[in-house]
């Protein structure tokens, strides 16, 4: 099967910028870590779950990072109505539904990606609405108001825990290691 295209470079961080250029560039890190864990892998590699009983799989934490952007950026920054693209609360789908019957990853994949791109491209277009990290979301969590900064934090704490897990999977696939 043909691998996933390359990756997009990822950028150090800033060691003098401000804060929010620091924690931007700390996230969109985080979010090309990620795609580089994933790149030229086939679709069936993605699958691939790490250890039994776990469900996990870079597909699945794409998909996963998908829904969590989508809900920490749409719902909860924004305050807007925004259905779940994989996740149910019956199931875990985002995990469960990767390599289920009648699932091809061939066509599911590219389309999975482009989920997750336009979800990163639209927390971006969000973020971009406030001036400051100080400015409060309009949605809630938990019936709490959060800042921006807090979803930054929390996002960039959400993705590096996930990157963990995919230097793990990317490891048990192929042997490739590194940053």
């Amino acid at each position: 099967m043909t691998a996933l295209p390359p990756a997009p470079t990822r950028v150090d961080p800033p060691f003098t910028d401000g804060e929010r250029a620091a924690v931007e560039a700390w996230l969109d890190f985080h979010r090309a870590t990620l795609l580089t864990k994933s790149a030229g892998l086939t679709p069936e590699q993605l699958g691939e779950r790490s250890v039994p009983p776990s469900r996990l799989s870079l597909r699945g934490l794409l998909r996963h990072m998908t829904d969590v952007e989508r809900y920490w950026f749409t719902r909860v920054v924004a305050g807007r109505e925004a259905p779940t693209v994989y996740w149910a609360d019956e199931d875990d789908a985002e995990f469960d539904g990767v390599g289920a019957d009648g699932d091809d990853p061939t066509a599911a994949v590219p389309a999975e990606l482009a989920a997750f791109t336009a979800e990163v491209e639209a927390s971006r277009a969000i973020a971009a609405e406030h001036t400051s990290l100080d400015d409060v979301a309009a949605g809630l969590r938990y019936g709490e108001r959060v800042s921006l900064r807090w979803v930054y934090l929390h996002m960039i704490e959400e993705y590096a825990r996930h990157n963990g897990h995919a230097d793990l999977l990317r490891e048990c696939i192929d042997g490739a290691t590194g940053d």
